[in-house]
């Protein structure tokens, strides 16, 4: 039995949720607040589905992403946590280096005082001390210790200024200094190795012509040379004592050749002289000192490449900083 239209009018369907007729009464704020209070969102209340929002549409894709930023931040912390330790580390192992630096070129700088000091008082106190070279008569003792002194004293200044101040400009001037200086202490070494032969020769040469040179005015540090040099060594001459016929023009030696000194000793017969060539002895002297001179090189040499590599690696951290700094 069919209803009537106007039975049908009576009764209204209520509209579902899904229904797009749907909407709220007038009391949907209070819905909308009972619902944030019961922990209902824009998609489900007490069981009732609604289409999400816009924006909790866009919430629910931007929540993988947020997570993303905070580990893409942990790491970058933890990187740069990483880079802060190495760094401490490289600056402790720079400050080390400085403070060693500073100290070797402080021990330098005060023996360099030292050499200058005796060649200059060699200098004052006996003249042109230990000068045996006729055709180089400023290459004296005196003269070679005030040289070597002054070297040193001005290479180990630059080294301490340019460590305790980390300078790049004196430590710069450091590096090229010292390693000018050890280029040409090696190629002395290699020549002298390389041309022994002729190096004896002409070094024979020259201290014979020296020697009439001995006992003269002006000459008082060759004079001093020889005689100092006889006594220690016991010998007479360069090659023989009869290289004193020729300077004195008759038989005789000076007195410093005598087994035992007197006045006019060197008058006497040959037996009371040496016979010992001052030459070959100092030579063979040299020889049985060849081990200690050998250390005593390769010690310089190494304090020397020690020195170079502290100066550059102090160097190359200090443009670093200032790179980093800038």
């Amino acid at each position: 039995m069919r209803r009537s239209s106007t039975d049908e009018s009576t009764y209204h369907r209520s509209p579902s949720l899904d229904s797009k007729d749907f909407s709220f009464p007038q009391g949907a704020g209070a819905f909308r607040r009972y619902s944030s209070m019961y922990g209902a969102t824009g998609s489900s209340f007490f069981g009732f589905h609604t289409n999400p929002g816009p924006k909790a549409t866009k919430a629910k894709y931007t929540s993988p992403k947020g997570n993303k930023y905070v580990v893409f931040y942990l790491d970058l912390s933890f990187i740069f946590l990483l880079e802060l330790k190495r760094c401490s580390m490289a600056r402790n192992c720079l400050q080390c280096i400085k403070y060693l630096m500073f100290t070797f070129n402080l021990l330098f700088w005060l023996g360099g005082c030292g050499i200058l000091g005796v060649g200059i008082w060699l200098a004052v106190t006996q003249g042109n001390f230990a000068t045996l070279s006729s055709s180089f008569p400023s290459l004296s003792a005196a003269n070679l210790l005030i040289a070597t002194g002054t070297i040193v004293m001005i290479v180990a200044f630059l080294g301490c200024v340019g460590a305790i101040k980390e300078n790049k400009c004196l430590l710069l001037s450091f590096f090229i200094l010292l390693l000018v200086i050890f280029v040409l202490e090696l190629i002395f070494v290699i020549l002298f190795f390389a041309y022994t032969d002729k190096i004896d020769m002409y070094a024979q040469r020259d201290l014979k012509k020296g020697l009439h040179l001995y006992g003269t005015e002006g000459n008082v540090g060759l004079t001093n040379a020889w005689s100092i040099i006889q006594t220690d060594f016991r010998c007479c001459g360069v090659s023989n004592y009869t290289d004193w016929f020729e300077v004195y023009n008759a038989t005789r030696v000076p007195d410093f050749c005598c087994l035992e000194f007197s006045d006019n000793c060197g008058l006497h017969s040959p037996g009371t002289w040496w016979k010992a060539p001052c030459y070959e002895t100092i030579k063979t002297w040299l020889h049985e000192n060849l081990v200690a001179l050998g250390i005593f090189g390769i010690c310089t040499g190494l304090v020397q490449i020690l020195g170079l590599t502290f100066a550059m690696t102090m160097y190359c951290q200090v443009v670093k900083a200032d790179t980093f700094y800038a």
